[in-house]
């Protein structure tokens, strides 16, 4: 429904959902159907947790929590085949279409197409983003607002100094580095001030906000209805 409505991608979360991978397989085909970019924030539970969204068809990877420019390194390592990285060659998934693609020509378009999205959303991983966005393999970075104003002490204020001087801190080293750098926004006019600041991946929306408002408004026209009746029945 959402790539036929035309959205150019859907964030698809394993990290704090409790569905695996062949539900995620599933899901993952349907975006592929319509066009639509199937971006999957991973469980965080070593190797396997990175390449098997991969192989399920995902287009791209966000990686909770990332804490170092180790651990940003060891990512692309998991995620980029040689001679970027180490993953380990299968080609029996839906990113191989199922062993039918000539394997060189795969692990090419894997390794050009696959990105990777690593989330700033720690006091220690702002300390030291400079080093996160310098390495190569990783594409953006990604702030949290949520667990940042967690980690600096002042949650859930979320336009404090601190997590403002940490956003711009953020976006200033992805430019820097040739990187794009996002965050979650929860307005037009949102968007419209982390683009000007040079925001090129945001997120906006989810399924639970888009139904609890929906059903909402259903059910306030129709309390709306049921006042207008109970009146006319007093007259």
């Amino acid at each position: 429904m959402l790539g036929m409505i035309g959205f150019d991608a859907v964030w698809i979360d394993m990290e704090h959902k409790d569905f695996g991978y062949d539900t995620l397989a599933q899901m993952t085909l349907a975006c592929r159907a319509t066009g639509m970019d199937p971006v999957v924030r991973i469980v965080k539970d070593g190797y396997t947790s990175v390449i098997r969204p991969l192989e399920a068809g995902a287009a791209g990877l966000i990686i909770p929590h990332c804490m170092s420019p180790e651990e940003a390194a060891k990512i692309v390592r998991w995620a980029k085949f040689a001679p970027e990285g180490l993953r380990g060659v299968d080609g029996a998934g839906v990113d191989g279409n199922y062993i039918m693609m000539d394997l060189p020509q795969y692990v090419k378009d894997a390794n050009r197409e696959t990105f990777l999205v690593v989330q700033i959303e720690d006091r220690e991983a702002v300390e030291c983003v400079e080093e996160i966005a310098a390495v190569k393999g990783i594409d953006v970075l990604f702030v949290g607002p949520a667990d940042l104003s967690q980690s600096y002490g002042v949650f859930p204020n979320f336009d404090h100094p601190l997590i403002l001087t940490a956003i711009d801190k953020v976006a200033e080293a992805a430019t820097r580095h040739g990187k794009w750098w996002g965050i979650p926004v929860g307005s037009v006019d949102h968007a419209r001030e982390m683009i000007g600041k040079g925001a090129r991946f945001l997120a906006h929306g989810a399924e639970v906000i888009v139904l609890t408002e929906g059903f909402r408004a259903i059910k306030d026209r129709f309390d709306a209805l049921r006042k207008d009746l109970a009146k006319g029945g007093e007259s």
